[in-house]
């Protein structure tokens, strides 16, 4: 069977709905088969506290020579890498592999509170890891601390963040509009057209993964074939889907439902270009 193949190099955690545990859900919903290079570990809870317990080089490349020398991948994501040491060689490696699809979801801070990029990774971020990216997947916080600070409050100032991030190097910058009032809208920036991907708000707290998911499943497309624009507005419809339909749990944030696309209702998704 000739089914295509995705990695993502992320953290693991522990609730499952998030992390390297969404992305390979997501890969399973799309019909890929995914593989994993787990960066660290995450497991946050009241009575032990934030725990955040980061791999080392070695541990890390050891499972990305593994995937490259026995399954091998048509894209990558990246997700949580926490400290500079880890972008800085998850760069270099990718820079040295034949992967062309390469989706960066610049994580910083997690559902649940934890900060999941140390302050000295960000240089390397920018400068190392965006410029290899065939897109990247900021939402507002993330964009905004990529852009020093600045102020997101419409969507003129999502596309006005996407063509600033655009310099950075990627081919394409999506930013997430959905801590926005009125329905969720994501910018795509090509860097001519914008292109604005708008779902109906949905009414829940329980949104844990969703960036997670919402750049697997780009990934899971690109993968497959599909151009940057098919995957990004499959991937919205998922991510929508997903949220309609998320879980509630015993405490804190719930997950998206990785199964709910196509199984219950329209996600109501329409994309504009400007």
């Amino acid at each position: 069977m000739n089914i295509k193949r995705a990695l993502t190099i992320a953290g693991s955690a522990a609730r499952g709905g998030a992390g390297i545990q969404a992305d390979l859900k997501t890969f399973q919903e799309f019909d890929v088969f995914g593989t994993t290079a787990v960066t660290a570990i995450v497991a946050r809870n009241p009575r032990t506290g934030q725990g955040i317990f980061p791999l080392g080089w070695d541990a890390i490349e050891a499972q990305l020579v593994t995937i490259e020398e026995d399954i091998g991948a048509d894209a990558l994501k990246t997700g949580m890498l926490f400290t500079k040491e880890i972008i800085d060689h998850v760069a270099v490696w990718i820079g040295n592999s034949e992967i062309e699809n390469i989706v960066v979801d610049p994580v910083m801070i997690g559902k649940m509170g934890s900060a999941l990029l140390k302050e000295d990774a960000m240089e390397s971020m920018k400068n190392l890891l965006i410029p290899l990216a065939t897109i990247i997947t900021p939402n507002m916080p993330e964009a905004s601390y990529l852009l020093d600070g600045m102020e997101l409050n419409s969507v003129e100032d999502l596309k006005e963040a996407a063509c600033r991030l655009k310099k950075l190097g990627p081919e394409y910058v999506l930013v997430k509009g959905g801590r926005l009032e009125g329905p969720a809208v994501d910018v795509l920036y090509d860097g001519m057209k914008y292109y604005l991907l708008a779902a109906p708000r949905i009414d829940t707290i329980h949104t844990n993964g969703a960036g997670c998911s919402y750049s697997a499943a780009i990934a899971a497309g690109l993968a497959k074939g599909e151009s940057v624009l098919e995957a990004v507005m499959e991937a919205k419809k998922f991510i929508t889907a997903g949220i309609r339909h998320s879980l509630t749990c015993k405490a804190g944030v719930g997950p998206t439902y990785h199964a709910a696309y196509g199984k219950y209702d329209e996600t109501g998704v329409t994309v504009t270009e400007e």
